[in-house]
């Protein structure tokens, strides 16, 4: 059966109420830090999909008994020395750079050399940036043409904390060393551009020593040596990158509203909300409250009148990084010209999804101007699309399929969207949500 779908009809316009999975940082964090509990730790709403599943896959090899049953994933944590480190060990990241970045810094202990592989969009990404601070730790990494997949790591007995500066804005390079250095005796340092703080704020939800000092472009995270983890249970909120892609169908349809259950609106993660207000889109919160030290609400959209274009300040970057292709697509029907800037972090996401994102608008007929860090887009807000438009060969980037889903059904035409399995990697039950808004033709 060929991996496509079809979609020939826009949707007009709605009012619904939907719920969508489990978030997937939070997920794949719950999976890594229960599995150095000591106790049972047991996890509602948790990401099924392939990230996910691959991560229970990982503790699995070290010897970490995971359970799925009911909708409650359990696992049994081994504490902080329980890993079973074997010979010849292969650990397979599959898609996820969360789980390959952050494995990194929990293995810098391993007596025996471990090998960290994964598909072919991953072993295209950079894991440098993860191996040069956490070899400074005393651990040896060897990556494939000193950047790449497959990552060999070994542990050494006489780790040392470290000093850092993270620059780029990367949670999962913060992760990794804040991971490193709570195996390692002393006070690891890290200076850390902003980003997510998922892996802060379950530490000191845990009471695990760790100190954050907020700046007002940097956090100074200090680690110390983690000797016992309690277990964590844990219902996990829902993921407001994938809320993005029903925010995104609202503002397009017109007249249209949407109330999206549960969501993590953490300060870091919220950065396409900032944009799309500044675009004219209104959008507030319900029901807000403080969960696990995570701040969870319902997200109350309705698509506005007229989206206004914007000059986006670039501090808003790193809490939107995973939704510009949707933010591009409401860029396109903005009135007058959108300017986005500072985003080489983009092509080097799962695809190169800068370079995608402006092929997607000049398919549609926007114009767009990309350099290698930037994109103008054009916006029309009369766009209406009547021819056929296929999206294949996109290294199977499931935001690249889930975001030409909702350009078809907002803009028309006929769209041939290759590569649906992609979905699986972080959103296994997007079509069927989309398909309680409208039935599609599949292929």
């Amino acid at each position: 059966m060929p991996n496509k779908i079809i979609i020939k009809k826009k949707i007009l316009n709605f009012n619904k109420k939907i719920s969508i999975p489990g978030d997937k940082s939070l997920s794949i964090r719950w999976v890594l830090i229960s599995s150095l509990a000591s106790g049972i730790s047991k996890a509602k709403n948790l990401l099924i999909s392939e990230d996910v599943e691959a991560s229970i896959k990982a503790v699995r090899k070290l010897g970490v008994k995971v359970l799925i049953k009911g909708g409650v994933c359990t696992i049994h944590g081994v504490g902080m020395k329980g890993y079973k480190y074997k010979k010849n060990l292969i650990i397979n990241a599959q898609n996820s750079g969360t789980l390959g970045r952050l494995i990194s810094g929990i293995l810098i202990d391993t007596p025996f050399p471990i090998k960290i592989i994964g598909d072919k969009s991953l072993s295209k990404r950079d894991f440098q940036r993860v191996a040069r601070p956490l070899s400074k730790f005393g651990a040896s990494f060897r990556l494939t043409n000193k950047c790449n997949l497959p990552l060999t790591v070994k542990g050494s007995e006489k780790l040392k904390p470290i000093r850092f500066f993270e620059n780029k804005g990367s949670a999962q390079c913060k992760s990794s060393i804040i991971f490193g250095g709570m195996k390692t005796n002393g006070k690891t340092i890290i200076k850390a551009k902003k980003s997510r703080d998922h892996t802060e704020l379950l530490f000191k939800h845990l009471k695990l020593p760790i100190k954050i000092k907020k700046k007002k472009n940097l956090d100074i995270i200090e680690i110390s040596k983690v000797n016992k983890i309690k277990p964590l249970n844990y219902k996990i909120p829902s993921d407001i990158s994938s809320a993005a892609f029903f925010i995104a169908l609202t503002v397009l349809s017109g007249e249209s509203k949407i109330i999206i259950k549960n969501i993590n609106v953490n300060p870091t993660r919220i950065g396409i909300i900032k944009i799309l207000k500044k675009m004219g889109v209104k959008i507030s919160f319900l029901n807000k409250k403080i969960y696990k030290g995570e701040p969870i609400a319902d997200i109350l959209v309705s698509s506005p009148q007229i989206i206004k274009s914007l000059n986006c300040p670039s501090e808003f970057n790193s809490g939107a990084i995973d939704e510009f292709l949707v933010i591009f697509l409401i860029a396109a029907k903005a009135k007058g010209v959108s300017h986005f800037k500072k985003l080489e972090e983009l092509n080097k996401k799962e695809s190169p999804r800068l370079i995608w994102g402006s092929k997607l608008l000049k398919m549609m007929g926007i114009k767009a101007i990309v350099t290698k860090d930037s994109i103008k887009i054009f916006g029309n807000p009369q766009l209406k699309i009547k021819k056929k438009i296929v999206i294949s060969k996109y290294l199977k980037d499931h935001r690249v399929f889930m975001t030409s889903v909702i350009a078809a059904l907002s803009f028309g035409g006929e769209w041939h969207v290759h590569d649906k399995d992609s979905i699986k990697t972080s959103f296994p039950s997007f079509l069927k949500i989309i398909n309680t808004f409208k039935n599609e033709k599949k292929n």
